[in-house]
């Protein structure tokens, strides 16, 4: 019975990522494997930017409702009392 040292994403093992790796190294070369894992890391963190402000600016807009809703409530209120 084997047991695995690690859980690996996606059900991969130590074996098939340096196979993976080792095709990328020979598709792309040395030289480019820097470029590609910086373009990866920025596509990564705008994706998280993206999905953490999203899920923030609903907030602000639920803040922006709230407001205009009370403020109507009491415009309402002051012209009931005129």
């Amino acid at each position: 019975m084997h047991t695995p040292l690690a859980i690996m994403p996606f059900g991969i093992g130590l074996t098939e990522l340096l196979v993976i790796l080792i095709i990328v190294l020979i598709i792309f070369g040395a030289g480019k494997l820097p470029e590609i894992g910086s373009g990866l890391g920025k596509a990564i963190r705008n994706f998280k930017d993206a999905t953490s402000s999203s899920s923030g600016g609903s907030q602000v807009e639920r803040n922006k409702i709230a407001e205009t809703t009370q403020n109507t409530h009491k415009e309402s209120e002051n012209r009931q009392g005129e």
